[in-house]
């Protein structure tokens, strides 16, 4: 006998969900395009959050990738969401799922397989508990594309420091699971053959601390961070500087930045 509900459906065929022993496990599977993400599987993602937090079975929810991918960001070639139900949320005040994951009454756990770089890198920031395989590998990349995440730019100084936070957002250098570890973005780094039993045993951990204490600790902590600055994401939207670093990605060549103050 198990008290566990169904896996709900969170809207995207790319997002794989399953419960079992009071944690709601979601893979990242697209992997055709590196496990990009479409707005409905960040839509999706937000809802795999509130629903977590909706219900009093759940006492986790546990995200991870398929293969040698976690998240390489946000998909930059025209796939998007289903626009007649995009407006159609749970709930309605953001389509990203990363303050929703730190709203979220449970805790997150992101259990890094691969392949982790820009938005895959903001889940990891505002989940609570990371793990990553030795395999995995981390990169920084908005600027390149003329993208300001406000996301991660409110939390990675606090995760990593200043000067360590400047050098992945100017550089975009890749970085590996070792120096992820070191710096503090993720939690532990294990042998890739181990990951999956680490995470379980993190997850059975987790259940043996009592509900409203550990939901009281995760409020407290986050809400001493900073709140992310959407308004400077949205004010770049479709700029020319966005479109040229988004077109030059595509068209894989260095981009030609647009110089004036309107850019």
């Amino acid at each position: 006998m198990t008290d566990d509900p169904d896996a709900p459906d969170l809207g995207s065929e790319h997002l794989i969900t399953r419960v079992e022993a009071g944690v709601l496990h979601v893979r990242i599977d697209r992997t055709e395009r590196r496990n990009s993400f479409t707005q409905d599987m960040y839509r999706g993602l937000k809802r795999a959050a509130v629903w977590a937090d909706r219900t009093a079975t759940i006492d986790a929810l546990c995200l991870t990738g398929t293969d040698e991918w976690f998240g390489a960001g946000g998909d930059m070639g025209g796939n998007s969401a289903d626009r007649e139900t995009l407006a159609a949320e749970w709930d309605p005040t953001d389509h990203f799922p990363f303050r929703h994951f730190e709203r979220c009454r449970k805790p997150i756990v992101t259990a890094v397989n691969g392949v982790c770089q820009a938005g895959g890198i903001d889940l990891v920031l505002y989940s609570d508990v990371s793990v990553a395989s030795d395999r995995a590998t981390f990169r920084v990349p908005e600027l390149l594309r003329g993208a300001p995440d406000a996301w991660m730019s409110a939390r990675l100084v606090h995760q990593v420091g200043l000067a360590k936070a400047k050098y992945l957002y100017f550089t975009a250098a890749r970085f590996d699971a070792a120096e992820a570890e070191a710096m503090g973005l993720v939690g532990k780094v294990v042998p890739h053959a181990e990951l999956d039993d680490h995470v379980a045993w993190v997850l059975e951990q987790i259940r043996l601390t009592g509900p409203v204490s550990r939901a009281l600790v995760k409020a407290d902590i986050n809400g001493r961070l900073p709140a992310p600055d959407a308004k400077m994401f949205a004010a770049t939207i479709m700029s020319p500087e966005m479109v040229e670093g988004m077109s030059a990605f595509l068209d894989k060549r260095d981009p030609v930045w647009p110089r004036s103050h309107d850019a």
